[in-house]
């Protein structure tokens, strides 16, 4: 099987997230020019945002960089019409069946890994070209799925032939080396990277990773087919209230802005999105360091 690295031209086998509001020009280009992939998160971007962001990246790096689509985005199918456009080398998709749209982009010669949730996703995507999976397992942060990394990378592994990329939970050389060990071509990660030196956003954002444990974030809008993790805060207990009760329009306008709200360090209304690896995190770190920490250590 072809390696990630020679799929994608990197030197490491290691993919940023796409965190929406967090995943932008100075994290992405320091990631791919610390020898991973670096990834846009398109998903709260207008067409012209992410145009720039694009850009952007062009003029930090050389290397290869790619865009993550959510496909539940108002602004998607005009995004599709920017990157066929500026040509990003990777797109990754979340939300959605990317579909109707991944033969357009390989003809182009953007590689397409999309984000899955299951094995029978994973199945159905292989058979329309993908050119690898993500399986992201629900110990993420941001929005989720149901099952543990472990359980879904293995099931993933164990029905497709295209190269598997892991994700959720994943923060240190030991949990990137047990992915590569079970069979992943490489990890995905996106908590580790918010606490790094280059993400855009409050410090206060970043020592919220760095006080977090492993149960510190809770799991948020399952019943309104929204799941979403969070950092237990005010605003985490009162969308918790608000779901219990069963009242979507309240949900619906606390969640509002909240990440915006989070990225600017307001602790008590923000939702701050972050995995379970959170706990794991004990310091600030330039890109490359953290890389290199993972590679260095790895099997």
């Amino acid at each position: 099987m072809i390696s990630l690295e020679e799929l994608l031209g990197i030197e490491y086998p290691i993919i940023q997230g796409g965190m929406a509001r967090v995943a932008k020009a100075p994290l992405a280009a320091a990631v791919s020019e610390a020898g991973g992939l670096g990834i846009l998160g398109g998903a709260s971007m207008t067409p012209e945002e992410l145009r720039d962001q694009i850009r952007e990246v062009r003029s930090r790096t050389s290397k290869p960089f790619g865009v993550n689509l959510m496909l539940q985005s108002e602004f998607w199918q005009d995004q599709i019409k920017v990157v066929l456009e500026e040509c990003p080398p990777v797109i990754t998709t979340g939300a959605g069946n990317p579909s109707s749209f991944m033969k357009t982009l390989k003809e182009k010669g953007i590689k397409i890994l999309p984000l899955v949730g299951s094995a029978n996703q994973a199945l159905m995507l292989e058979k329309i070209g993908a050119d690898a999976v993500i399986a992201e397992g629900k110990e993420s942060g941001g929005h989720i799925g149901e099952v543990t990394t472990i359980v879904l990378v293995n099931a993933v592994l164990k029905t497709v032939s295209v190269p598997v990329v892991a994700a959720g939970g994943i923060v240190d050389a030991d949990s990137y080396n047990a992915m590569r060990a079970m069979g992943a071509v490489g990890v995905q990660m996106g908590t580790r990277f918010v606490a790094s030196e280059e993400a855009p956003i409050s410090p206060a954002y970043k020592d919220v990773v760095l006080r977090a444990n492993e149960r510190s974030t809770v799991e948020v809008g399952r019943r309104f087919k929204h799941t979403v993790r969070i950092w237990r805060n005010n605003l985490a207990l009162r969308l918790i209230d608000a779901e219990y009760r069963g009242d979507e329009q309240e949900f619906s306008q606390l969640m509002l802005g909240a990440l915006i709200r989070a990225v600017e360090g307001d602790l008590e209304n923000g939702a701050f999105m972050m995995g379970q690896s959170a706990g794991l995190i004990k310091d600030i770190l330039p890109v490359k360091r953290i890389i290199q920490n993972i590679v260095g250590k790895s099997l």
